[in-house]
């Protein structure tokens, strides 16, 4: 989830109805998580691993937190629901980043989670997927999608992305969807991609807001191959800033559900 900028957002009702004409799709269920544990509970770790520590310095983004797999951290609630905490202590802040990584990835599809995000100025939440040949290529040869990111302090919008070569960190592909008179913190929405192998499509809610098809990247088209899913909120970053003496804590990301589809036309 490194930095991005806005260039683009969309208010809902706003895009043209030839742009919602889609092509009848069936989904087969390949993986999911419906997080009914006990309250306290962690992640199934058959399901999940975990990204510990600070990254050396913030994942390369400048982050301020600590991820651990704490359960003060990222636990089940007991109704139905995964919560992922952002917790200050002092000067310093701890989280939670998990992932499929060596678990489970797939080449297109459905992607998607049904959550509540966390909101305040320096909160930097998203659901995400990063290419399963990371170890071998390195960023941003893997391929990244963003299938939504969340800049606290404007808890109304949500971003998806596209990060390759020749459009990574702060030249990515990238557009915005804006709630009107509402905030994604205050009630639980179902973020997706619909990939295949010529154009990934997003959407909040079922609606598509944004497509980008392979010819629309001006590098290397690197999203030919399976990619695994992460979750995490993040404190700092150069992408959200700083929090302030106004940032409420806890945090907490609610996560009700991740279901991944393959198409069954």
């Amino acid at each position: 989830m490194p930095a991005i900028f806005i260039l683009a957002l969309t208010f809902f009702g706003c895009e043209t109805d030839d742009f919602q004409k889609l092509d009848d799709r069936k989904w087969q269920l390949t993986w999911s998580d419906d997080f009914n544990g006990n309250a306290g509970q962690v992640p199934d770790a058959s399901k999940w691993t975990y990204d510990i520590g600070n990254g050396q310095g913030g994942w390369g983004n400048q982050e301020l937190q600590s991820y651990t797999d704490s359960p003060d951290n990222v636990s089940m609630d007991g109704e139905g629901n995964l919560v992922i905490t952002a917790i200050r202590n002092g000067n310093s802040f701890t989280s939670a980043r998990i992932k499929t990584q060596g678990l489970f990835a797939q080449q297109y599809g459905r992607f998607e989670a049904r959550l509540k995000t966390p909101y305040g100025p320096g909160l930097w939440p998203a659901f995400w997927m990063l290419g399963a040949n990371i170890e071998t290529v390195n960023w941003p040869q893997c391929g990244e999608i963003d299938i939504m990111e969340l800049r606290g302090q404007e808890p109304h919008i949500i971003h998806g992305t596209i990060h390759g070569p020749g459009y990574s960190g702060g030249n990515p592909i990238t557009k915005g969807y804006a709630l009107t008179d509402a905030r994604f913190d205050t009630e639980f929405h179902v973020f997706a991609i619909e990939w295949s192998k010529e154009k990934i499509d997003f959407f909040v809610d079922d609606f598509l807001y944004q497509r980008i098809e392979r010819g629309d990247a001006p590098g290397e088209w690197v999203y030919d191959q399976p990619f695994f899913m992460i979750l995490n909120v993040a404190v700092g970053g150069n992408y959200v800033g700083f929090p302030t003496d106004g940032t409420p804590f806890p945090q907490k990301m609610t996560i009700d559900y991740v279901r991944v589809y393959e198409s069954a036309n």
